[in-house]
């Protein structure tokens, strides 16, 4: 892998859960590089919306606890503990008492016996927990106890059941910090060694997700915008003040689309730029668009209020789109060239005058259609293999991180960008 342009570099990725993280795990393994990923908070998956509902104000952690893993290998005792800590999932059944045990267990520097439905006894999760770096689990035991010690003031309030670990860490953490979530994000990151900067691109205003359909239908949540969905595309996306309720869809339901817009447009939540992301993009050297779940992790990204500006100041002199392989459930009815152009528009530039996206990486398999003239032309499309040959549907780290470098190496000192298809 030639990635020699790369080193040194500042790199930004706009990336959800998992989408970019092969991407990631190569940049933050490139000597001399430093990576910031920026992440929204707006996931509500079914323990994650539990989770938000019972800390009211909070944003959703899943999608940056799965970013602290890019750095962390599972044939390392040592890290094998920090990712079994952060992914168990608490099972059926599992109550306040058996939370409460696995931090008395964890404190204790044993495993989580005398638990008898955590799911963590078995000799192997043993071994497994007890490799966990001292720091690492006192941190982790301090803020696991400020969840528990909420969740002892009323035991039934919040369903366990499901939830991972490390969410609940993360929840902690917000507690502790005085329900600051960026405070909350800088902790975990330092708690599990990050060697990226995990970043939320607001600060930490909460909002609530919501999608229109071209035929009208309302997707209220983060969860039904990822969820399988009839065959008519997404138009626009909100970040409300408060949850679509049921009873608001349905009167919503029944209005026509061009009513309903302006309804949901008034009811917008009020978000702000974390001023670290708006240094991160502007300091970068490379600007990379991941792969994702286009209407959940990454549109929505975009709308923040400063992003479109802090992009189009930044030194970068590559911003890359990199196309998903595969299509997610919530991209009906559009393809590769939709989804950039929908990005340029998100991001304040339609036509991509400011060159807000100067390349773009896509797989030989998604190419078919992709560029066929339009309406700008600033854009470099790059037609390469990057897809994992093991797993199919996911792009391969090395490769992707070469085309990177690739791309950074022949624009490293230009001052105009040609669109060569």
């Amino acid at each position: 892998m030639t990635v020699e342009h790369l080193e040194g570099a500042a790199a930004v990725l706009f990336s959800g859960g998992r989408g970019g993280s092969s991407i990631a795990r190569g940049l933050v393994r490139t000597p001399g590089t430093t990576l910031s990923v920026v992440i929204n908070g707006y996931d509500n998956g079914s323990s994650t919306g539990m989770l938000r509902r019972y800390l009211p104000g909070m944003l959703g952690p899943s999608d940056f606890r799965k970013n602290l893993l890019l750095h962390l290998d599972a044939g390392i005792p040592a890290q094998a503990a920090m990712i079994a800590l952060l992914e168990h999932r608490l099972p059926p059944g599992a109550t306040y008492h058996d939370l409460a045990a696995i931090v008395r267990a964890l404190a204790a520097r044993e495993s989580a016996e005398g638990s008898p439905s955590d799911g963590i006894g078995g000799h192997q999760d043993r071994r497994m927990f007890a490799a966990l770096p001292a720091r690492t689990r006192a941190e982790a035991v301090r803020d696991l106890s400020f969840m528990t010690g909420r969740l002892g003031r009323d035991p039934e309030e919040l369903a366990l059941a499901g939830c991972a670990l490390g969410n609940l860490l993360f929840a902690g953490a917000y507690l502790r910090l005085g329900e600051d979530f960026n405070a909350a994000v800088r902790a975990c990151a330092a708690t599990f060694r990050s060697p990226a900067r995990l970043l939320n691109v607001t600060n930490g205003e909460n909002a609530y997700l919501t999608a229109l359909k071209q035929d009208g239908r309302i997707l209220t949540d983060e969860a039904d915008i990822v969820a399988p969905q009839c065959d008519t595309a997404i138009t626009d996306l909100y970040l409300l003040r408060e949850p679509v309720s049921p009873e608001r869809r349905a009167e919503l339901q029944a209005l026509p689309a061009e009513l309903v817009r302006p309804v949901l447009a008034g009811a917008a939540a009020e978000v702000t730029l974390n001023p670290e992301a708006d240094h991160a993009i502007r300091d970068a050297d490379l600007i990379v668009y991941g792969p994702g779940t286009p209407h959940s992790s990454l549109l929505p990204t975009y709308l923040t209020p400063g992003v479109a500006d802090a992009v189009s100041d930044s030194r970068a002199a590559a911003k890359v789109f990199v196309v998903n392989i595969h299509d997610d459930h919530d991209v009906q009815g559009l393809g590769p060239r939709a989804l950039v152009r929908r990005t340029l528009s998100y991001l304040g530039d339609p036509y991509n005058e400011r060159r807000t996206v100067t390349h773009v990486l896509c797989h030989r398999a998604t190419f078919a259609g992709a560029v066929d003239g339009g309406g700008w032309e600033r854009a470099r499309w790059i037609v390469t293999d990057l897809e994992d040959p093991e797993r199919p549907g996911v792009h391969c780290g090395r490769r992707t991180l070469s085309a990177l470098a690739g791309v950074v190496g022949t624009t490293a000192g230009e001052t105009a960008l040609v669109r060569t298809v």
